[in-house]
Parts: C-alpha cells; sequence; structure tokens
C-alpha cells in the first residue's frame, strides 16, 4: 500500500499560480524576480497557513532558476528546481527558529552564510518562526542581515510580527499575508476534491472553509477529517456533525420566534441546543453572525460581505426581508450585550434566557421603548400578578378599598381620598368560560396602586438589604447604590460595572415582589444602568490597577523593573 500524504503536503503550492488567496504579493515578488530588483532580506508575516512558508520556498527556487519563465515562474526542469524539487537542495536552508532560537544556532547559520553557492546564483536562508529567536541571538544577527555576502538573501517568517524587534524590521521589506477568503478556500478545496474523486456539496465545504478561518492548512486537514468520516461523500449534515458546528436551521428558528415574539419557543430551541452539548457562548456569538448576516443581505451593495454558498444565500434573503434595520441593529446589540458579559455571569443559561425575552420582545416594542436599558418588563401587557390569559375588566371599588397615600416622611396622611378609584380586575377565564361569576369573584386579583416617594423606596430597600445572608457582594452593591424613584412608579439604579448590573438582575425575582408587598403597590419596575462617571474613575484591569497604586507609592515602578515584572 503506497504512503498516505495529507491534502496539506501533497497539495502545497510549488508556483506562484499556485498560491491560493495571495495574488497581489505574489504578482510582486515575480515582478521583483523579472526585473532583477531582489532585496538581501524580506519578512513575510500573516496568520498560520496562509502560505508564508511556501513563498519563500517559491522565491527560493525560481531566483535559481536557469529558465525560467516568460510570466516569472521556475521552470521545474533545470537543475537547479529538479534539486530542489527532490529537496536535496544546497543553496536553501530552512531554520526552525522555534526549536533553534539560541546565539550558537545563529552563529552557525552565520558560518553557512560566507560559504557561496555551489549550483546556482545565490543561497537562501528561510528563517520560519523568526519572533522565537532570543533577544541576543537577535542581536547576533543583526549585522549579517544589514550586510549580507551578495549571495546570500534571508526570508524570515512569522505569525507574530509586533513580537519582532524593530532593528530587525527595519533592515526587511515586510510582506503582510491576508487570511484566505471563503470563496478561494472553496474554490480550492472543490478542485482537491476533483483530484481525489471526492465529491461535496458545496454548503458542506462552506462550512470547512469558515471552520478553518482564513487558513488553507486548516482548511485542508478539516477536509481530509471528513473525507475520513464520510467515505468521500462530503455532505452537509455530516460535515456539521463531526465538527461540532450549530446548523443554521437553530438560528432560523430562533429569528422566527423572535419575529413572532414567542418568548417560549426561543427559550425550548435554546435549550434543545444546550443539550446537544454547544456552548453558550458559541451559541450567542454564532447568532449575533446570523443578524449581521442578514442585515447584510437586505442591500444589494452590502451583499458582497455575505460568505455562504448559494442554497443557502436565498433563505437568508427571504428572511432579512421581515427583518427591519432596526430591529437588527438592536439585536445586533442585545447578542454583543450577551457575548461580553456571559463570562462574568454567575448565571449564564438564565443570561442566555433573558437575551432571548429581550430579542422576542424587539418584534413587539417602539423605538422608545427599545432604548431602555436594563428594564425588566412583563412578557404580555398584563399585571404581573395575574395568571396567564387572563382578561381586564374595568370596575369601582368603594371609598374603604382605597390605599391610603402617605406624605413626604412615610408618615400616614390625615385626609383620606374620597369617591371610587379605577382599578383593573383580572378574572379567570376559565370560571367565566363556566359561568361562575361568585367562584371568579374569590379568585380575583386586583391591582394596588398606592403613592410612594423616595424615602419609602429608600427604607424598605435597607430593610431587604439587612435581611440579605449568604451574598456579602449583592449587600455591598445595595448599600453603595441607592435607588431614586422616576415616573409611573419606576426607579432607577446606578451601578459601576456590568457585573453588579447582572448580580441585581439576578436577584430581581426576589427584590421586586418584597417591593410591590411592602409599599403596597404592583405596578413597581426597576431600571438599572452603568454609571459613566464611576466607571471612569474605578479600575477594572490589572494595568489600571497597577497605574492606581504606582500613584500612591512610587517605588512599585522601581520594584517592577528591577525584578522584571510583568501585568496579567
Amino acid at each position: 500500500m503506497d504512503n498516505y500524504i495529507v491534502s496539506a503536503r501533497k497539495y502545497r503550492p510549488s508556483t506562484f499560480r499556485s498560491v491560493v488567496g495571495q495574488k497581489s504579493l505574489t504578482t510582486t515578488l515575480k515582478n521583483a524576480i523579472s526585473n532583477n530588483k531582489l532585496a538581501h532580506a524580506y519578512l513575510f508575516c500573516g496568520p498560520r497557513g496562509v502560505g508564508k512558508t511556501s513563498c519563500a520556498r517559491i522565491f527560493a527556487k525560481t531566483i535559481n532558476c536557469f529558465h525560467p519563465t516568460a510570466d516569472g515562474e521556475a521552470c521545474n526542469e533545470c537543475e537547479s528546481c529538479m534539486a530542489f524539487n527532490e529537496q536535496r537542495s544546497y543553496n536553501i536552508h530552512e531554520l526552525d527558529a522555534a526549536s533553534n532560537n539560541s546565539v550558537d544556532d545563529i552563529r552557525s547559520l552565520i558560518e553557512q552564510v560566507r560559504i557561496p553557492p555551489a549550483l546556482g546564483k545565490y543561497k537562501v536562508f528561510i528563517i520560519d518562526e523568526v519572533h522565537m529567536l532570543s533577544s541576543a541571538a537577535f542581536n547576533a544577527f543583526l549585522k549579517t542581515l544589514e550586510e549580507p555576502p551578495h549571495h546570500a538573501l534571508f526570508i524570515l517568517a512569522t505569525t507574530e510580527k509586533h513580537k519582532v524587534l524593530p532593528t530587525i524590521l527595519s533592515r526587511c521589506q515586510i510582506y503582510d499575508f491576508s487570511r484566505i477568503s471563503v470563496s478561494d478556500m472553496v474554490e480550492h478545496l472543490e478542485y482537491v476534491g476533483s483530484c481525489e474523486g471526492v465529491t461535496a456539496e458545496a454548503e458542506a465545504l462552506n462550512v470547512i472553509a469558515q471552520k478553518a478561518d482564513g487558513g488553507m492548512r486548516d482548511a485542508l486537514s478539516i477536509f481530509d477529517q471528513v473525507v475520513s468520516f464520510t467515505n468521500g461523500n462530503i455532505t452537509y449534515q455530516a460535515v456539521i456533525d463531526n465538527l461540532n458546528v450549530l446548523d443554521y436551521e437553530y438560528y432560523f428558528r430562533l429569528t422566527d420566534a423572535m419575529l413572532t415574539g414567542n418568548v417560549r419557543a426561543a427559550i425550548l430551541i435554546l435549550n434543545e441546543v444546550l443539550n446537544k452539548g454547544f456552548d453558550g457562548q458559541n451559541i450567542i456569538t454564532g447568532l449575533a453572525s446570523h443578524f449581521r448576516d442578514l442585515l447584510v443581505c437586505r442591500d444589494e451593495a452590502t451583499l458582497i460581505l455575505f460568505e455562504v454558498g448559494a442554497s443557502i444565500r436565498e433563505r437568508y434573503r427571504d428572511t432579512a426581508k421581515r427583518c427591519p434595520d432596526q430591529l437588527l441593529y438592536k439585536a445586533i446589540e442585545l447578542a454583543n450585550a450577551c457575548d461580553l458579559n456571559y463570562r462574568a455571569s454567575r448565571n449564564k443559561r438564565l443570561l442566555l434566557e433573558l437575551t432571548m425575552i429581550q430579542l422576542c420582545q424587539l418584534a413587539q416594542s417602539n423605538p422608545e421603548d427599545s432604548k431602555k436599558k436594563g428594564l425588566i418588563e412583563p412578557i404580555e401587557k398584563t399585571d404581573i400578578l395575574a395568571p396567564p390569559q387572563a382578561k381586564v375588566v374595568t370596575t369601582q371599588i368603594p371609598p374603604t378599598v382605597t390605599a391610603t397615600p402617605r406624605s413626604a416622611n412615610g408618615a400616614p396622611q390625615k385626609k383620606t381620598q374620597q369617591g371610587p378609584v379605577s382599578t383593573s380586575i383580572k378574572k379567570i377565564g376559565k370560571d367565566e368560560d363556566n359561568g361562575q361569576d361568585n367562584q371568579a369573584a374569590q379568585h380575583a386579583a386586583t391591582e394596588i396602586i398606592t403613592p410612594f416617594d423616595t424615602t419609602d423606596l429608600v427604607k424598605y430597600w435597607d430593610e431587604y438589604t439587612k435581611n440579605l445572608e449568604g451574598n456579602a457582594y449583592l449587600k455591598g452593591i445595595m448599600v453603595n447604590c441607592k435607588p431614586s424613584l422616576r415616573e409611573d412608579y419606576h426607579f432607577e439604579v446606578s451601578v459601576h460595572n456590568p457585573g453588579q448590573r447582572d448580580e441585581l438582575l439576578n436577584d430581581s425575582g426576589r427584590l421586586l415582589p418584597y417591593l410591590r408587598e411592602q409599599l403596597k403597590n404592583t405596578r413597581i419596575q426597576m431600571r438599572i444602568r452603568i454609571s459613566e462617571n464611576n466607571e471612569k474613575k474605578l479600575a477594572y484591569t490589572s494595568s489600571e490597577k497597577y497605574e492606581h497604586l504606582l500613584e500612591i507609592n512610587p517605588v512599585l515602578g522601581k520594584l517592577r523593573e528591577e525584578f522584571n515584572l510583568t501585568l496579567d
């Protein structure tokens, strides 16, 4: 049986023409060779698997070719090209700086630089992962890199250009390799599949390309994995099963639930996805990308930013027609906020479900409602004490039932309200259908509206804080962040950071019923906002904390320099 070679090696580019997705760079290199304007040092930088080392090898082979073609490619027939293709050329030296990063390794390389080539014009030294060289090795390499012999040429490759010393960067021509587009990767995977006798659906290859995140080597490795899983018949379903990728179908179902305002359906879909083992943060980031794709599908001008297969493209365009721009803007904002707060949240599932509830409310809310931050509203426009499907009936309540208003200092006023008060009664639909009016009256829930002021609110806020047990963090928040009364019995709490906001939201299920009961008012709602002034003053990151401590004690700076300490 023949030795198996993975596709990433078998289909590695051997000419500039076969390099995928880097046309501008390969054209520049070919023109430099044709015009005989070669620099003595090049730096190829970019993400992994985009062709840096492959281009370096092709460049080294081409400049030593005895009979280059008219378009600047190597002939692959002369002695130099054949030696290179058979990996026996003495004109090309590769050094892996990840494992050979010492001064001695660089000195050994410098010794080889002095020896002229036995065959061809140039000796090419390719140093891969050059950012891994030690500082001493970089310094030992500087002089040779700046003024090498006329027959020596250096090609440095790295994925992290910012770690290379500026003195090295200034001595090189820098070529930035970009991530390979999804369409280019799909086209190349189709070519590889045709050569290997593999049948593949376009959508399946599109998922592989998106999973590779711009790296051709990663795409080919995933391709080989899926070929083994499917025995050469690659389907969309097989790819998402093998790669544990969330199906587009779930995102479309969640979008339908959002457009119809079906909260329960959205939460059930979320539960189904979580039960399949998908991470919550991947779900919400995928949903944000889904909303973004719907947004770009709404205009022909932005459709070029949409990178999916042709079969799914029409479904995106049909769904996008049903989604107004303002709704998608707000949906993306909510999904992004959930993603940012996900790691800090203690109850991650509740955060996801709360986001689903907010998304489902978007289609039924007006623009003013969508501007509210941290507002906890009931899903339906009914009293919070009423059961589902309750009906609202307006009636007159005698004066004895009217709640007594309170004065500014919290004491009951002597003058009571005279006359009837308009109050809504919710009658259970099942009792009304049976015609049992007396029984329905016994089960009726009354909306109570008792006026109160900020003094009353803060009083019971503090009482609730004193009775908190086992949650010192929440207690500290409530001690330092007092509520202030706003219109329509809504109160606002100003907190310092998103973590404090999430803590208050998680406890609102107990806090709001307590305040409603104590203040005899069922309309009480809570808004939470993050104070920009406090956010600027407080230090949360390691660097901010260090700068704050440095102002207090400047000796910390000397201590950090003396022991070469770094911030995590």
